[in-house]
């Protein structure tokens, strides 16, 4: 699995915006929860993940203070 790129990111629209964030906040729990369960995982998936949740959190977050200060 590659990095993401956050050009990717700028293509979606709010509601998958939405839904990826959804997502990947699940994929890191169950992560987790595989971690405290001594079940196989991925270590390297956390960083991935992380990368990509601050990717989103941070487009989300641009896209309602360009709304706020449109008004």
């Amino acid at each position: 699995m590659v990095l993401s790129k956050i050009s990717d990111i700028y293509d979606l629209d709010n509601e998958s915006l939405k839904n990826e964030i959804l997502f990947i906040k699940k994929e890191l729990f169950e992560l987790r929860l595989k971690k405290a369960t001594r079940q196989d995982f991925k270590s390297h998936n956390f960083k991935h993940n992380r990368r990509r949740l601050a990717q989103l959190l941070m487009i989300e977050y641009q896209r309602k203070l360009k709304s706020i200060l449109s008004e």
